[in-house]
C-alpha cells in the first residue's frame, strides 16, 4: 500500500515538472519556427547585417505580438475549455435525482479516497467510453456516455470511474488540456504563416526565380514543425493509462472488474457524437480504427492509448 501511494505521487510530482516543461516548450518551439521561416524568407538586405541576425531582428520586432497571440489563446482555451468539450461532446449535467446509481458510485468513491467530488455530465450516446477532464478543483469533471452506464454493472463502472478519477488525482488531465491547448497555438500559427507566404508575399513575387524555393522552405519548415508538434503531444506517455488502471485497482480492490469493464468496451467504444480528435484522447478507450497489417501497426505508434488487450492481460495478472 506503502510503496503504491507514493508511486502515485511520484506521477503527480512528474505531471507537474512536464506541465511546466510544456509552458516553456511550446512558446519556444513557436519562436523556432517563425524564426527559421524569417530566416529563409526574408528579402536579401544588402547591408553588412548577417542574415541570421536580421531574422533574429526581426524576431524581435515580431515578439510582443507573437506573445499577444499566444497568451490570448491559451487564456480562451484555459478559461473555456469546459464549455468547448461540452459543445464537442454535446455532454449535459448528470443530477443525482436523474442517475441516483452513477452519482452514488462516484460520491462513495470520492469519499472513501478523501477526494472532492467532481461534476457528473453524460454523452447521450450507445458508443461504450468515458473521460475525465478539468484543470482545478472547481472543473473537474468526470463524463459518461449512456452506453457504457446501461452496459456495465455496478462494479464494473465503478472500476471506469475510479479510473477516470485516478487522472484527475494523477494531474494527467491538467496536463493533456495544456498539451491540446498548445499544439493548437502551433497549428494555428504554423497555418497562418504558410497561408500569409503563400498567398501574400510569395503572390507578388510569382514570378520570383526564388519564389519555389521559398514555399520549398515553408513546407520542409510546416513539415518538421507539425512533427514536432506530435511528438509533445505524444509525450504523455501511454503509462498513464497503465497507471490510472492501477489505481482503479487499488481503489476498489477488484482489478476484475475493470478488466471485465475493459473486455465490454473493446470493440464498442466509438461515439459517433464526438469527432474531435483532442477530445478522443481523454477517452479511456481510443485505439486505431484500422488495428491489423501495417497501417494499424504504424498508427498504434502514435496512438495515445496502449492496446486495449495488453491492458486487460495486466489486470488479470493482479
Amino acid at each position: 500500500m506503502a510503496d503504491e501511494y507514493i508511486g502515485i505521487q511520484q506521477q503527480i510530482r512528474t505531471n507537474n515538472l512536464k506541465s511546466i516543461l510544456l509552458l516553456i516548450g511550446f512558446p519556444l518551439l513557436i519562436f523556432a519556427a517563425i524564426y527559421v521561416v524569417l530566416l529563409f524568407t526574408l528579402p536579401q538586405d544588402m547591408s553588412s547585417i548577417p542574415r541570421w541576425q536580421q531574422a533574429g531582428n526581426s524576431l524581435i520586432e515580431y515578439s510582443p505580438t507573437i506573445i499577444g497571440v499566444v497568451v490570448i489563446w491559451f487564456l480562451i482555451a484555459f478559461w473555456g475549455h469546459s464549455s468547448m468539450i461540452s459543445a464537442a461532446t454535446h455532454s449535459k449535467p448528470l443530477e443525482r435525482r436523474e442517475n441516483k446509481r452513477v452519482y452514488n458510485l462516484v460520491e462513495n468513491l470520492c469519499i472513501q479516497d478523501g477526494m472532492k467530488m467532481p461534476k457528473i455530465k453524460i454523452i447521450e450516446d450507445s458508443g461504450m467510453n468515458a473521460f475525465a477532464s478539468g484543470l482545478n478543483e472547481n472543473s473537474y469533471t468526470v463524463t459518461l456516455t449512456r452506453g457504457i452506464i446501461e452496459e456495465l454493472d455496478d462494479e464494473e463502472l465503478k472500476g471506469v470511474i475510479a479510473h477516470e478519477l485516478m487522472h484527475i488525482k494523477n494531474k494527467d488531465v491538467r496536463l493533456l488540456v495544456i498539451t491540446i491547448i498548445f499544439v493548437g497555438i502551433f497549428s494555428l500559427i504554423v497555418q497562418v504563416a504558410f497561408r500569409s507566404m503563400l498567398y501574400g508575399s510569395i503572390g507578388r513575387r510569382r514570378n520570383d526565380k526564388g519564389g519555389g524555393a521559398v514555399i520549398l522552405v515553408i513546407i520542409v519548415v510546416a513539415a518538421v514543425a507539425y512533427f514536432l508538434s506530435l511528438i509533445f503531444k505524444f509525450a504523455l506517455s501511454r503509462k498513464r493509462e497503465y497507471m490510472a488502471d492501477s489505481g482503479a485497482v487499488e481503489m476498489t480492490k477488484n482489478s476484475q472488474a475493470m478488466a471485465s469493464a475493459l473486455r465490454k468496451i473493446s470493440g464498442r467504444s466509438e461515439v459517433e457524437s464526438v469527432e474531435s480528435e483532442d477530445v478522443k484522447e481523454m477517452f479511456i478507450e481510443h485505439s486505431p480504427k484500422d488495428s491489423k497489417g501495417f497501417f494499424g501497426t504504424l498508427a498504434s505508434w502514435f496512438s495515445t492509448h496502449p492496446p486495449i488487450e495488453k491492458r486487460i492481460e495486466i489486470l488479470e495478472q493482479f
